[in-house]
């Protein structure tokens, strides 16, 4: 199956018809107001395109983890609010604790082509995360078309995302799902060579399958952050008081001894940024040297790349056509620990490479040092994004029509 093939709003009619839209929004809430409205804005495109086309647009999807139970700070009311604001017209938002209940059902009997309405909370019923088969119908008794927009969901199988396509013909996925698609999928299956993948963040354990995937594609593999530790005592370095899977070191051992054997460039740090102590609010003061990677001392831990390294790293991404990153290179939210994911973030910002960037950290970390404009793509799914990178199958993508 290619992900690159699935059917998109564009290959759709959906002129009088009722259309279920999965949405990501996921978003950060404080007091009830949104704190970052990036994934809301990232789905207005598909649904201009359904309301310009003529459908009645249903959008659902979940918010936090209410665990199963109406959570009033996780309504999607704020959501709707702002979508209103954002799309100059009215969205009824069906206020309903079961999702699909007698305001969802009103509402949607009541729409005229090009009206939106938003459902409640999917997570509010303890049957979503587990797929079950109630709600999933329920969901598809709404609509006579279902458009997956949501790639931050798309690696659960969820009523929203899998079951309620069991009970719909016609599925397709959004303009954010299918650039989503483009640029991961194209990296993963087909990219533009030299090839340089940049893994960081702090457990080694969620990575590895992502390098081991990534060992058999790529032409350069750069690993960073809290999980270069484990790789550096894999070659016998001490490292400190640093992050350490000592369960994983053999498996470091094998993923070296694979790199080398299929002639992929694994770049570790030759250099890190140590303390005594992690800091203390996360922002706040810290003293720290620098030392060549194989001379942490005892009562030290890594906390960033050091400059030699951000110098070797920005280099190998210079010839690079494709560069994938996913998490940071150190303690970015502290000012004297984010020099080596700036470093990093600037040496993409400055190539002419097609430059994607895996969900959660790192995204975070683009946008906080404002280098997001400069970046090809900036994944919205951190999970998901790192099971495509894996070579997973995503349940909600493979769940939607092929062309």
């Amino acid at each position: 199956m290619s992900v690159l093939n699935k059917k998109t709003v564009d290959d759709i009619n959906v002129k009088c018809k009722r259309v279920l839209v999965r949405c990501d929004f996921n978003v950060p809430l404080k007091n009830g107001v949104i704190t970052d409205e990036n994934r809301i804005v990232a789905a207005l495109p598909t649904i201009k395109k359904l309301i310009n086309d003529g459908g009645k647009v249903i959008l659902c999807s979940h918010l936090g983890k209410p665990k199963g139970e109406p959570k009033p700070e996780l309504s999607l009311a704020p959501v709707a609010k702002r979508l209103s604001e954002h799309l100059g017209k009215e969205v009824v938002f069906a206020a309903d604790d079961t999702v699909v209940g007698e305001n969802a059902k009103a509402a949607v009997a009541a729409m005229k082509d090009g009206d939106v309405v938003l459902l409640q909370n999917t997570r509010y019923r303890a049957e979503e995360t587990k797929n079950g088969e109630a709600l999933s119908k329920e969901l598809a008794s709404l609509c006579e078309v279902y458009v997956n927009d949501a790639f931050g969901a798309a690696h659960r199988a969820h009523c929203s995302t899998v079951g309620v396509t069991e009970y719909v013909e016609e599925t397709a996925v959004g303009y954010l799902m299918q650039k989503e698609l483009k640029f991961l999928g194209g990296a993963v299956e087909n990219p533009v060579r030299p090839f340089v993948t940049i893994l960081g963040g702090a457990k080694v354990a969620d990575k590895l399958p992502v390098i081991e995937n990534l060992l058999t594609k790529a032409d350069t593999v750069i690993v960073g952050g809290g999980m270069a530790y484990t790789f550096l005592a894999a070659k016998g370095y001490g490292v400190g008081t640093s992050l350490l899977d000592t369960e994983k070191i053999e498996y470091c051992k094998e993923m070296m001894a694979k790199a080398e054997a299929n002639g992929v460039k694994l770049l570790l740090p030759v250099d890190c940024t140590v303390s005594k102590v992690f800091p203390d609010p996360i922002d706040g003061p810290v003293d720290v040297i620098v030392v060549d990677a194989d001379k942490i001392p005892a009562d030290h831990m890594g906390l960033d790349i050091g400059p030699k390294t951000a110098e070797m790293f920005a280099e190998a991404v210079k010839s690079a056509k494709t560069v994938v990153w996913n998490g940071p290179m150190g303690v970015f939210e502290n000012p004297t620990l984010a020099k080596g994911t700036i470093a990093v973030a600037k040496s993409l910002a400055e190539t002419d490479a097609t430059t994607i960037i895996g969900g959660g950290d790192s995204a975070a970390a683009v946008n906080t040092l404002g280098f997001g404009p400069k970046m090809s793509h900036i994944s919205t799914g951190g999970g998901a994004s790192l099971e495509f990178l894996e070579g997973k199958e995503l349940p909600g993508i493979a769940a939607v029509n092929d062309k």
